[in-house]
């Protein structure tokens, strides 16, 4: 109840700054669980932030340094397009490097959509008691779109790229994606128009680069790992198996050391919990073939292992019992993940 009540502190300082209703604000914050915030320094810190507010690129980048916690860098995208003959904006800002493993389901109503870990408001305020880490994307656009139809292209869009994006699997307790539209462009977008379908691959590209953005850096990481599964039973299935793969300690490790043991990802597969027939299956790892229907495939283990060390490699996984396919960003595990998680809270 404290933590709800710091929540709705915040909100109100906030709205005096904003000169707007407690009610049009939103709060995210982030901290150990279980610990109450420092509510005298937030004070002191939303006071001070009034004072910086603006609408140029240097106050976008200053938002975007201001809500990395263990993050290493800043993390933002936009794209502009043209709707209606209008120019359109649309842009965000993330953070996130560790405790990442959204499942972030709608929440909200009005022209703020959003989507929260939590769901429910009470229920989402009271989250912000504190915890380790969080995800937490902040998106805008000046086009003029229905609430409710601004709540369908977020959802679908936070299902192929926050949701699909994990460090530690480790859901946060407020795990946060929001869609501001101002209308400000003049451009309108109504349900099945080729307009919406236009915004709705906008979103779906900005969304994508921030989790993207977010894999990369993820605590102690090196390279960003992509789990593509296809030709699997279902769509569930597809997703479940990436993510299994993704999250599997073995997998990320053996990343780290760009090893290509196929074994510990097609195991990994094999307990996801779902169909899947390893004598059906095809694996490609970094480009290269390296098992199919039951059997291992010879491959040069040197030159594999060195497209491994790259910045960006794919696990590429065919299942051949069906024809859904889900993809899934992830990093590898190194030492510095457990040092930086280790040695957090004292």
């Amino acid at each position: 109840e404290q933590g709800y009540r710091d929540a709705m502190r915040m909100c109100e300082l906030a709205a005096k700054i904003g000169r707007c209703a407690a009610e049009m604000i939103l709060p995210s914050s982030t901290g150990i669980i279980g610990h109450l915030l420092p509510m005298d320094k937030i004070e002191s810190g939303i006071q001070q932030a009034g004072m910086y507010l603006g609408d140029s690129l240097e106050h976008a980048q200053l938002f975007g340094d201001a809500i990395m916690t263990t993050d290493t860098r800043r993390k933002a995208a936009a794209v502009e397009l043209k709707l209606n003959r209008k120019k359109v904006i649309l842009a965000g800002i993330a953070k996130g490097a560790g405790m990442i493993g959204p499942r972030m389901s709608l929440a909200g109503p009005g022209d703020a959509v959003v989507m929260r870990a939590g769901g429910g408001t009470k229920a989402s305020a009271r989250a912000l008691k504190g915890r380790h880490a969080t995800m937490l994307a902040f998106l805008t656009t000046d086009a003029r779109i229905p609430a409710g139809l601004l709540r369908k292209m977020l959802s679908t869009a936070t299902e192929r790229s926050f949701n699909a994006v994990t460090i530690d699997d480790h859901t946060s307790t407020n795990d946060t994606a929001l869609l501001l539209a101002s209308g400000a462009s003049g451009a309108k977008i109504s349900a099945g128009s080729s307009d919406a379908r236009k915004f709705q691959e906008a979103l779906n590209e900005v969304c994508e680069s921030l989790a993207k953005q977010i894999a990369a850096d993820g605590e102690g990481a090196t390279k960003v790992v992509k789990v593509i599964v296809d030709k699997a039973k279902s769509p569930a299935a597809a997703a479940a198996i990436a993510r299994t793969i993704a999250n599997s300690p073995l997998v990320k490790c053996a990343m780290h050391g760009n090893d290509p043991n196929w074994g510990r990802i097609v195991s990994a597969a094999g307990y996801a919990g779902v169909a899947f027939d390893p004598q059906k299956c095809r694996l490609v790892l970094a480009g290269t073939p390296v098992f199919a229907k039951g059997q291992p495939l010879a491959f040069d283990k040197h030159e594999v292992s060195g497209r491994l060390a790259a910045a960006e490699v794919t696990i590429h996984l065919t299942c051949n019992i069906g024809k859904a396919a889900a993809t899934v960003w992830t990093c590898d595990l190194s030492k510095d993940y457990v040092t930086i998680n280790a040695d957090y809270h004292t």
